[in-house]
């Protein structure tokens, strides 16, 4: 098995619409595996994070049928902290790094 470490950089030219598709992108690595994300916090401050949207790697969670679905916003990507435990979010235009590793088998 080879691995591959992978990263990504978002150019500091990108518009509203390069956004919007590195946040795509950015949620489809998520599904597939996890990544490592560093991001800019609100307060300025970097924070990196080991995250996924990985189905088998989520926590269960139960449905509230009576709750009222929440505004979708693409700007931003809730995300599972895999060190944390639990669930994130970051602006999609604060992220400054993507890194994952892809095996070979």
């Amino acid at each position: 098995m080879i691995e591959n470490m992978n990263v990504y950089e978002p150019e500091a030219t990108f518009n509203d619409n390069d956004w919007a598709v590195f946040g795509g992108w950015v949620k489809g690595v998520l599904t597939v595996q996890p990544a490592t994300i560093t991001f800019t916090k609100k307060d300025g401050t970097e924070r990196v994070m080991n995250c996924t949207l990985r189905g088998d790697m989520l926590p269960v969670v139960e449905i509230k049928e009576d709750k009222t679905p929440r505004k979708q916003n693409d700007s931003v990507l809730s995300v599972y902290d895999l060190d944390a435990q639990g669930w994130r979010s970051f602006t999609v235009n604060a992220v400054k790094r993507v890194s994952f590793t892809m095996s070979d088998d």
